[in-house]
């Protein structure tokens, strides 16, 4: 029986597929300065938590780190205030 080595190289490893190089993302707030970022603004702030509440990544939501500090204080600070909540699970007061 013969043993046949596709697609690999010479000392039998996988070949990698060659990818283009990532391009960074820029930062939304860096790139239109209009952008504010408010603690007053729930509807906002919700897009950098996820559905459980957490804060979202800069390397997830494209943020430099300036911005996505701002970004978190300001949750902290709607959160305190009650504008978003803590966390998505409600527990029923029985």
């Amino acid at each position: 029986m013969a043993f046949f080595r596709s697609r690999r190289d010479d000392k039998g490893k996988k070949k990698k597929k060659m990818r283009p190089p990532n391009r960074r993302r820029q930062c939304r707030f860096c790139a239109d300065k209009k952008i504010s970022i408010d603690y007053k603004d729930g509807r906002f702030l919700a897009a950098f938590t996820t559905e459980r509440g957490k804060i979202v990544p800069r390397r997830i939501s494209g943020n430099c780190a300036k911005h996505q500090r701002e970004i978190t204080e300001a949750i902290k600070r709607a959160r305190v205030l009650a504008l978003i909540p803590y966390s998505a699970v409600q527990v029923p007061l029985v």
